[in-house]
């Protein structure tokens, strides 16, 4: 099973204590996966339906505990499968008007009350309440993402007024949910993981939660990891291309004036380095005479540098002005005579 459907197999077998929660749950239910209409007598017909059977079993439970029903018709015999849909009809006239009445949708004169989103605040005034209907609305309509893949939390709602209030309702818990325009649905999204831990909560999903965090750590942990190699790596590539330049720099001034002609602490200097090519800045200064630390090292081989940047600089200039004279009235006279002799 996903772990959307371990989410959902876990809040099926929630069920609240309070009343007024109960009810707002199956607001939420029925504003999502509920179909209301009039049936050849003029009675009122609800009926409720979901891919998942174990959201209509969730909803017969609720109606149960919440306007105590003691029928003698099992669950089983009244839900219907059709279309891979599992749907059950109320059928009591009598009950349906008192589950329309509990969330909002009948007056007490049975007149139709005007919803413009999901559900009348009256409904979802307490937090408990807007966390009950939370779990409802997530029952019916929402699903998350594998969290070893990435955060993603969504809930599908068949109008922008009632993803609009839905978008309200997680925002109440401080909880960043945005709305998505996809094909002819309004999507109400939460993509942050510590967010969507707090959803979880929220809905009563304290093992999912658990689980969640487990591997939110555990990626943690990696990137942590990575970040410290990649910086490790880094670092061990800077020092190595600084020593390589070093070893160059002291082979050049060797090769054109000689060590000895270095101030006696820069040879010292020049002679650990070369002894010792992958010794870091700490390890040269320990193997010298008198032991210097590390940002004393460094201005030394910054000293060697500029001597050879300096010797490079002026064999150049030699260069150029042996082929200046080569090529001046002068410079062919002396060949001229070199030839004649």
């Amino acid at each position: 099973m996903s772990f959307s459907g371990d989410v959902k197999e876990e809040l099926l077998k929630k069920i609240d204590s309070a009343r007024h929660c109960r009810i707002a749950e199956l607001a939420a239910m029925v504003a999502f996966n509920g179909e209301i209409r009039k049936n050849s007598q003029n009675e009122i017909d609800l009926r409720v339906s979901a891919e998942n059977p174990g959201i209509i079993r969730k909803y017969f439970t609720l109606l149960e505990k919440t306007f105590k029903i003691n029928d003698e018709v099992s669950i089983d015999e009244r839900i219907v499968k059709k279309n891979n849909r599992f749907t059950i009809d109320v059928g009591n006239q009598e009950l349906t008007v008192n589950i329309l009445q509990a969330v909002k949708i009948l007056s007490l004169d049975r007149a139709v009350t005007s919803v413009e989103g999901l559900v009348s605040q009256m409904v979802i005034q307490k937090n408990c309440c807007k966390r009950a209907f939370l779990r409802g609305a997530f029952l019916c309509a929402g699903s998350i993402s594998d969290p070893t893949k990435f955060y993603h939390f969504e809930i599908v709602c068949t109008s922008q007024e009632k993803a609009r209030q839905l978008q309200e309702l997680i925002q109440s818990f401080e909880i960043d949910a945005k709305i998505v325009k996809r094909k002819k649905y309004d999507v109400v999204y939460v993509k942050e993981g510590a967010q969507i831990v707090e959803l979880l909560g929220l809905m009563g999903a304290g093992v999912s939660l658990m689980n969640l965090e487990n591997v939110r750590i555990l990626k943690g942990m990696r990137n942590t990891v990575n970040r410290k190699v990649n910086c490790e790596t880094a670092n061990i590539n800077k020092t190595v291309n600084a020593a390589v330049k070093q070893m160059e720099d002291i082979a050049y001034i060797r090769d054109t004036i000689g060590l000895h002609r270095l101030p006696e602490n820069l040879e010292e200097t020049a002679m650990v380095r070369l002894e010792y090519p992958q010794a870091s800045l700490k390890e040269l200064g320990a193997l010298l005479t008198v032991p210097i630390g590390k940002s004393g090292i460094n201005h030394r081989l910054r000293k060697i540098s500029t001597i050879a940047e300096q010797l490079r600089e002026s064999h150049d200039v030699g260069n150029m002005d042996m082929r200046a004279h080569a090529a001046s009235p002068a410079g062919s006279a002396d060949r001229n005579k070199e030839e004649q002799v």
